[in-house]
């Protein structure tokens, strides 16, 4: 049985999309819309297939169903996270998540905590992150009122930028940022304001606000994150998150390393550079899963790898 599966990202057309997923990393986009790629997906909305190997052309949550100890011990019958690129050419809309609770009683579906690593942004570009409301009487008032300005939290951001985004935490893309993402395994969004855009058919996009305001923590401020440097032989790490749900850390390589893990399985996708890894060719946009009882990767080339591994309840 094969040690490593290669994926095929799913793209999806945005109204906010433009071209960065294929200039940036050069995926083969149908359209000049494309706002995401989803670069690990087993989502009913987005299955990626195996791209290499005796499992090729089968869809990832197939696979992690019906080859669960591929995947190590562990209960969980869905595949746990989500990994996507966005390209935001406009303002996404301002929203909020559910908790699996919330989720599981209104959607069917994980809640959704997610983490951001931003990979390029001009120089002043902004993002919604918190808000400013103290009650949840103020929260719907302001909403109601979309007196956005006085509620949402806005902060200039950077290339190399990390944020936490819990379940409940009010938030938004804004115009011109490229963002890696990691998520629980759901598509679950309400939105709370869309700049009265309206779909291609001139309709607005639906707003979710009784059940944003139901899911928001009031009050609230951005989630603390503490970032941990350290040295692996020639390969620099930084670890960004572990919260129940997933870690992640980015692997810097110069030009050859190893790194050794204790879990059963990791995701591993590149963003930046190119060579093997585990004797694999990989290059800027490729995402692959190493599979339970490898425990080493082996890079070979300079190369710049982000690395996500589920905790807790999701294994």
């Amino acid at each position: 049985m094969q040690t490593i599966l290669l994926l095929e990202p799913v793209f999806k057309e945005m109204i906010w999309g433009a071209t960065k997923l294929h200039d940036s990393f050069g995926f083969d986009l149908t359209s000049d819309k494309t706002g995401e790629a989803w670069v690990v997906s087993a989502h009913p909305e987005g299955d990626a297939r195996i791209a290499n190997g005796e499992l090729k052309g089968q869809y990832l949550s197939d696979v992690y169903k019906n080859n669960r100890a591929l995947f190590g011990n562990g209960k969980n019958t869905k595949f746990p996270l989500m990994i996507k690129i966005i390209d935001a050419n406009q303002d996404l809309s301002v929203q909020v998540h559910p908790n699996d609770e919330y989720a599981a009683l209104h959607e069917n579906s994980y809640g959704k905590t997610e983490c951001w690593y931003v990979l390029d942004c001009p120089k002043g570009t902004k993002m919604v992150m918190g808000h400013h409301a103290e009650t949840k009487d103020e929260l719907r008032e302001m909403i109601v009122k979309e007196d956005f300005d006085r509620l949402m939290n806005v902060i200039t951001i950077k290339p190399k930028d990390f944020f936490f985004i819990p379940s409940g935490m009010i938030h938004a893309i804004c115009s011109g940022t490229l963002v890696y993402e990691v998520q629980q395994n759901s598509n679950v969004t309400y939105r709370v304001y869309d700049y009265h855009r309206t779909d291609a058919a001139g309709n607005p996009r639906a707003l979710h606000l009784d059940k944003a305001m139901d899911v928001t923590t009031v009050p609230q401020g951005i989630a603390k994150v503490h970032l941990r440097h350290s040295q692996v032989g020639s390969l620099s790490v930084t670890r960004f998150v572990d919260c129940e749900y997933f870690s992640l850390f980015k692997i810097e390589c110069p030009d050859a390393g190893k790194y050794s893990y204790d879990e059963a399985y990791i995701i591993v996708g590149c963003i930046d550079g190119s060579g093997t890894v585990n004797g694999i060719e990989v290059k800027k946009g490729t995402h692959f899963i190493v599979l339970n009882g490898q425990n080493t990767l082996t890079i070979e080339g300079k190369m710049t790898l982000m690395i996500s591994i589920p905790n807790g309840k999701l294994l």
